[in-house]
C-alpha cells in the first residue's frame, strides 16, 4: 500500500484520531491548565467532532489548540498530507505543487508551508559541534549562470559577478546543519558567524581556502583538503563531502523546485539533521 493511501491522508476524522494518539499518549492534555487525562469528549449533536472539556478549568479545547493547525479551516488530513510531502521530498516541494495536489488555493498552500517549516524547527538553536565532533564549513555561489560568475558587471549586494550570491554552510557530521547568504566571503564576515554558531571544542574541516585558518585557530583543530590539487578525501577523515552533498541538494532544489530565491534575506534558516538533505 502506498503511503498516501493511509486513511489519515484521506479522512479528516481519522487524521484527528491519529494526532490525538500521537500528542496525547496518556489521555487528553488541557492546553489551558495542563491537566492530563481529566477531560471528557463533548458529544452534543450540534458540537463539532473532537471537542473536549476539561474537568478542572471547564474550558473546551481540541487537539489542534497550540499547534500549527489551530484556527485553520483546511481539513486536518490535508495538513498531514502536506507534512508528508515536505518531509519526504529530499529536494523540497513548492507551495504551487502543494496547491495543485491538495486542491487548495496557492495562498493557503503558501501559508501551510510556512507553518510547517516553523513546526520543523527545534526551538532555540544550540551551537553546532562539541568535543570529538567535526563541523565542515564551505561556501558556494547561487544564482545566475556559471559562465557569468566572473563577469565584470557586478550586482550591488552580491558577490561573484553575474548575479551570483555567496552562501556559507556549516554542517556537523551526523548532526545538524545551518546555512545563510553572506555579502562577502572573508574573515571579517565569516569569523563572527562561525564563532556564534560553532562550539569551540569542535574540529573544523574546510577546503584549502586561505580565509579559514585565521578565523578557526581558537577551535580544537583544523583540517583541510586541497581541492585544487584534486585531493578530496585523505585517510577517510579529511574531507568536506558532507557539506558538498548539502550544496548539491540545495542547488537541485532551486533548479527543479523553487526556481528563484531572493538574496536580500538569508536563504535558509534551518536546524535539521545534515543527512536529511532537507531544504527549508
Amino acid at each position: 500500500m502506498a503511503v498516501t493511501d493511509d486513511k489519515i491522508f484521506q479522512d479528516a476524522e481519522a487524521a484527528r484520531e491519529w494526532l490525538e494518539a500521537l500528542l496525547w499518549p496518556d489521555g487528553p492534555v488541557c492546553p489551558h491548565c495542563g491537566l492530563i487525562g481529566c477531560a471528557y469528549k463533548m458529544r452534543n449533536k450540534s458540537q463539532r467532532p473532537g471537542v473536549y472539556k476539561c474537568k478542572g478549568c471547564e474550558e473546551q479545547f481540541t487537539v489542534t489548540v497550540g499547534t500549527v493547525f489551530e484556527r485553520s479551516h483546511i481539513p486536518l488530513n490535508k495538513w498531514l498530507f502536506a507534512f508528508q510531502m515536505m518531509a519526504a521530498s529530499k529536494k523540497g516541494v513548492s507551495a504551487h505543487q502543494i496547491h495543485r495536489m491538495l486542491g487548495i488555493t496557492y495562498k493557503s498552500a503558501w501559508f501551510m508551508c510556512h507553518r510547517i517549516r516553523e513546526a520543523l524547527t527545534t526551538g532555540p538553536m544550540a551551537k553546532l559541534g562539541g568535543a570529538n565532533k567535526v563541523v565542515e564549513i564551505d561556501e558556494t555561489y547561487v544564482g545566475g549562470k556559471e559562465r557569468n560568475k566572473h563577469a565584470l558587471k557586478r550586482t550591488p549586494g552580491r558577490q561573484g559577478g553575474g548575479g551570483k550570491a555567496a552562501v556559507i554552510a556549516l554542517v556537523e557530521r551526523d548532526g545538524a546543519m545551518r546555512s545563510q547568504h553572506v555579502a562577502t566571503v572573508n574573515g571579517k564576515t565569516l569569523g563572527p558567524m562561525i564563532a556564534a554558531q560553532v562550539d569551540k571544542a569542535s574540529y573544523i574541516m574546510t577546503d584549502e581556502s586561505t580565509v579559514y585558518p585565521p578565523i578557526v585557530r581558537d577551535f580544537s583543530g583544523h583540517g583541510a583538503v586541497n581541492h585544487s590539487a584534486e585531493e578530496y578525501v585523505r585517510a577517510q577523515f579529511y574531507h568536506t563531502n558532507t557539506v558538498e552533498n548539502y550544496f548539491s541538494i540545495l542547488k537541485r532544489g532551486i533548479i527543479g523546485t523553487y526556481h528563484h530565491v531572493s538574496y536580500q534575506v538569508p536563504l535558509i534558516r534551518t536546524d535539521v539533521p545534515s543527512h536529511a538533505g532537507r531544504l527549508t
